[in-house]
């Protein structure tokens, strides 16, 4: 979802809704309005929801209403937008994007190749199941290529936008991705209002070798500095290349990002699923954090931050106040689509991975009404419902998984979040 959000001295800025869910919460006496409870019977006192202030994501809850800042506005708004530094590192250094044609380009600095990890420099061992084999070949792309198709897609999502035009995005992004934008696109028509549009600068790529029998992708990070940083992954179909994944940090600071390792020809390793020498492999990690938001229990194995041990506390939350106004809660997190995974300097991984979530709540006696928040209180016009009410959600995050052996946890780096359909009675 594209949503507009005032930033400084009168500046529009556009970008897509990576926030965390809201609070969709019974409650029978009045709360602060970031609750969107519905006075009906008192319950006794319950810890608050986080509250969505500021861009530090706070904790779970359905995607709308707490937007990501944005990327750079469009030319029209009157201000030049700085070129934002690359994202930060390990150890703070900028990480070199893939150079696969050993030219220089146009594009992003590529300083600081040989950037450490948390301060030493880390030799790298691929073993030889997911390195670079005799049926990997060197990609048809070359980094000009990469550039201008990544460029494009943000020219024409930008376009999209601006018109709410929701069968040009079949040309622009495809899955779950698509689903999401046109989903945005769809809430922004009932509510009667546009989105902003803009495109964030100063991208910088990291591309794959090509390996035969599976599709070419690569990954695009844009780091606006105090605004947010976002990794997309785009992927070539059978119709072209399309936008298939997206994850934001939009924390005033945001998290560590590793460094993506690169061969002697610029090129970064992609990863099966299954790909060993991790903590754990990249179809597990996926499946053990969405397990941990869907049971809302805490694991060990990740970090805490606001896409794991906030969005915990908030659904535990969430699912004892429900319980005192009599209702009950019902998470799924299902995921979707393939796992994408690029090798880091530090023997890690960065993985991409993506789930349709579903919070469902129903009344066990007569009481108190649930009142939804945001997209989902748009889908729904604004009503209470008494008997039952749900949301889906599409969901994408990026995260880092450590090399096995290591004491470090897997950190969730990012997230995009959209409220897909919302239903109640």
């Amino acid at each position: 979802m594209i949503l507009s959000i005032f930033v400084g001295a009168g500046l529009w800025l556009a970008t897509r809704d990576h926030s965390e869910p809201q609070a969709l919460v019974a409650n029978p006496t009045p709360q602060p309005s970031d609750t969107g409870w519905q006075a009906v019977v008192p319950p006794p006192p319950t810890p608050s929801a986080p509250a969505p202030e500021g861009r530090s994501t706070p904790a779970p809850s359905p995607p709308d209403g707490r937007s990501t800042p944005a990327p750079s506005a469009p030319a029209t708004v009157g201000r030049s937008t700085p070129a934002p530094s690359a994202p930060a590192t390990e150890d703070g250094a900028t990480p070199a994007p893939s150079v696969p044609d050993g030219r220089s380009t146009a594009g992003p600095s590529s300083q600081a190749k040989e950037a450490s990890t948390d301060g030493a420099r880390v030799k790298v061992t691929v073993p030889p199941s997911v390195g670079p084999s005799a049926r990997a070949r060197a990609s048809q792309l070359s980094v000009k290529q990469v550039y201008r198709i990544h460029g494009d897609y943000q020219r024409g999502l930008s376009a999209a936008q601006a018109a709410l035009n929701h069968g040009a995005m079949g040309k622009l992004e495809h899955g779950l991705a698509l689903e999401m934008t046109r989903a945005s696109f769809k809430t922004a028509r009932l509510e009667g209002t546009s989105v902003a549009s803009g495109i964030w600068p100063n991208p910088q790529v990291w591309v794959p070798r090509h390996v035969e029998g599976s599709p070419d992708w690569f990954v695009a990070v844009s780091y606006d500095p105090g605004v947010a940083r976002i990794t997309d992954v785009m992927s070539s179909t059978p119709a072209g290349w399309r936008l298939v994944a997206s994850a934001a940090d939009t924390r005033a600071t945001p998290a560590r990002f590793p460094k993506i390792a690169t061969d002697s020809d610029g090129y970064a390793t992609s990863l099966p699923e299954n790909a060993p020498g991790l903590l754990a492999t990249p179809r597990q990690i996926a499946r053990a954090h969405l397990a941990s938001m869907e049971n809302a229990e805490l694991d060990p194995a990740f970090a805490d931050g606001p896409w794991t041990s906030e969005t915990v506390t908030f659904w535990q939350q969430e699912r004892a106040q429900l319980e005192e106004a009599g209702w009950t809660l019902r998470l799924s997190y299902l995921p979707e689509g393939p796992v994408r995974a690029l090798r880091t300097s530090d023997g890690g991984a960065l993985v991409w991975y993506a789930a349709r979530s579903t919070d469902a709540r129903k009344a066990q006696r007569v009481g108190a009404k649930v009142t939804l928040k945001g997209s989902a209180a748009v889908r729904t016009e604004n009503r209470s419902f008494t008997h039952s009410v749900s949301a889906t959600y599409g969901r994408m995050y990026v995260a880092h998984v450590p090399p096995a052996g290591s004491a470090e946890p897997v950190r969730v780096l990012g997230e995009w979040s959209d409220v897909l359909e919302s239903h109640g009675d």
